[in-house]
């Protein structure tokens, strides 16, 4: 659908976008509220879906210390991760190239119930250190051209840094049906988790909810509180306020809780349902982000419907939505084992593309524990995402190549066009030991970054985890 290009138009379009996905979560939340109790989540057990409890760590016990603190409500996870990726065959650049990166993470918990008896009272924390800025990706796999719409490492974070993930506080009301957090928080502690994050290809790590480009994963904070309200012990809705700061990646904000650089607020709203179909446990969602913070069209222009020509530059929206939903079933159980079997996964995002350079992107994963009996506690895993870029972002690749005047892709002048994407990862995953995981994996790229003219990709990787 073309856009007019009068003022009021996009605001009218974005307001009943908005207004129909709203309606649409909310009817869902109530047709999930009427089926739930056929579908009882008695005894749920996610270990199939990827949600697999850690083993003992390297250090174990640590001479008594471990338990002692442990005894005091402190309990925490030190891990450390790291991923190699090497160009096999195809891809913009073909010199070969090992790129590697690693971080080390601190996760941890103090309970305060213990010692106020408020319900669940808890501080969070969560801290990263990040290290070697070396992607594959932008160096070897997509034209450096156009922005990548994907990672082959997933946990690259554009830095070398040490970062406060979120510290937030919690506690619950209402006979432990309401949950409410506050503090220097990230998206991870409440929302979008109901695919893990166990492949090396970004797409297929979690859920699609950071495509929005609004708020961010993992090992970056911004203020704001949320609220999590279990309507049913399987049907847990969801929501806050949060700070909508782009500046949030910059490394003066890394350890900072000032709110300078905010431009807005992020309101999410999410349905979490977690149940049983034909006795074996799944988890499905639905959500939806909105802010008001402003945002910058890609291709349209204050004055003119070409932004990179008009003298006021581009045009401006006073807000923006993002849509997200997704499942992960356990399908097959091996044997009387609960532990063992084949699990599907799905996730949708999308985008306004007015703002957004993914329009939408659709991930579809399966995943095995213990394919084979002599290694009960390996895991398979195989996925394929397909990624569309937007119309609009397309749209002023074409008109900066117009305004350039070049049409030959090999031109250093030349924008290319971005389309649709789709990528495959393959891994299997060694646990050595309790402590010690190998994942080796194969990815293809198909056009990869959209970009028709560059040559499809294979990638081989190897993911390591280390728990202290």
């Amino acid at each position: 659908m073309k856009i007019s290009q009068t003022s009021a138009t996009p605001t009218y379009i974005l307001k009943n976008n908005y207004r129909l996905l709203k309606n649409s979560f909310l009817a869902l939340c109530i047709s999930v509220a009427g089926i739930h109790s056929a579908q009882a989540a008695d005894n749920w057990n996610g270990t199939v879906l990827g949600f697999e409890a850690p083993g003992e760590g390297m250090f174990g016990d640590m001479l008594g210390i471990r338990p002692i603190i442990e005894d005091h409500g402190f309990h925490y996870q030190l891990g450390y991760l790291s991923e190699s990726s090497y160009n096999a065959g195809g891809g913009y650049n073909h010199d070969k190239h090992l790129a590697y990166i690693d971080q080390f993470s601190l996760t941890f918990t103090q309970d305060l119930e213990m010692y106020t008896g408020i319900p669940d009272a808890a501080i969070e924390g969560n801290i990263v250190n990040r290290n070697h800025d070396d992607n594959l990706t932008s160096k070897r796999t997509q034209d450096p051209r156009v922005g990548f719409n994907d990672l082959a490492q997933e946990s690259w974070g554009g830095q070398s840094i040490t970062r406060l993930g979120w510290l937030t506080f919690s506690r619950s009301f209402d006979d432990r049906k309401l949950h409410w957090r506050i503090g220097m928080m990230n998206k991870n502690q409440d929302f979008d988790q109901i695919i893990p994050c166990d492949f090396q290809l970004l797409s297929q790590c979690g859920g699609k909810s950071a495509n929005s480009m609004t708020w961010y994963n993992w090992n970056k904070h911004y203020w704001g509180t949320t609220f999590q309200y279990k309507l049913t012990p399987e049907l847990t809705l969801k929501t806050g306020i949060m700070e909508q700061n782009p500046d949030a990646s910059d490394r003066k904000y890394a350890w900072s809780g000032s709110l300078k650089g905010a431009r807005g607020i992020l309101l999410p709203m999410e349905a979490e349902l977690k149940t049983k179909v034909n006795g074996l446990p799944g988890i499905y969602n639905v959500g939806l982000l909105y802010t008001n913070s402003p945002q910058t069209d890609l291709s349209e222009g204050k004055t003119q419907s070409v932004g990179a020509t008009d003298p006021e530059g581009y045009r401006k929206h006073s807000s923006t939505w993002f849509m997200y939903t997704g499942f992960n079933q356990q399908v097959t159980q091996r044997g009387d084992d609960p532990n063992r079997g084949m699990s599907v996964s799905y996730s949708l995002g999308l985008g306004d593309q007015r703002s957004n350079a993914i329009h939408h992107s659709q991930a579809a994963s399966m995943r095995y524990r213990g394919l084979f009996d002599a290694r009960p506690d390996d895991w398979l895993g195989f996925g394929m995402t397909y990624i569309k870029m937007s119309n609009h972002y397309r749209q002023n690749q074409e008109n900066l190549n117009t305004i350039y005047q070049v049409d030959d892709y090999g031109n250093p002048l030349y924008t290319p066009l971005s389309g649709h994407s789709v990528n495959a990862d393959l891994y299997y995953q060694i646990k050595v030991r309790s402590w010690l995981i190998l994942q080796p994996d194969l990815q293809y790229w198909y056009r990869p970054g959209g970009v028709k003219e560059t040559q499809d990709a294979w990638v081989t990787g190897l993911k390591a985890i280390v728990t202290f």
